[in-house]
């Protein structure tokens, strides 16, 4: 059984209450909008990180991130981008389980012809009256376990 935190949107602020949700997880994945190297840095401590550049991602740090990553954990094929609306591959086709976004701010698990999207929503700053959360995934066999956890609350 392996864990993955997913986060992304953070714009510069890793909260504490991310830290302490995200600990325990074998990987961590940032999909994007970081805001700074530090909030990595800070997320290595927790896990082993991959992150994708988002479009608030500037300067020579972003730079160097990637603007889309292949992760395998497990028996799973994951893509990561940070605005699903840029996904220029088929997926099916690509032989990945499980796509990867953020840009959006909201938090949404979903299943479109055997794939499974997942965004994590916003970890960060609050925008709008969106919560501020983050996602685990556990992964057990063909068993995917998606949980969203508010980080100003229970998870939900």
């Amino acid at each position: 059984m392996k864990t993955i935190g997913i986060i992304s949107d953070t714009h510069g602020l890793l909260r504490e209450e991310a830290v302490h949700a995200l600990k325990g997880v074998d990987l961590i994945i940032h999909a994007g909008d970081i805001g700074s190297p530090v909030v990595i840095e800070k997320l290595e401590e927790i896990a082993p990180v991959k992150a994708v550049r988002g479009n608030c991602d500037r300067g020579k740090w972003a730079a160097k991130l990637p603007g889309t990553e292949s992760v395998r954990m497990g028996n799973k094929n994951i893509y990561v981008l940070h605005d699903l609306k840029e996904l220029d591959i088929d997926p099916r086709k690509e032989g990945i389980d499980i796509v990867i976004s953020g840009h959006s701010h909201r938090a949404k698990e979903e299943r479109k012809d055997g794939i499974l999207y997942i965004n994590p929503g916003s970890a960060g700053p609050r925008r709008f009256k969106l919560p501020v959360c983050l996602a685990r995934v556990t992964l057990d066999g063909e068993i995917v376990d998606t949980s969203f956890i508010n980080l100003e609350g229970a998870a939900y």
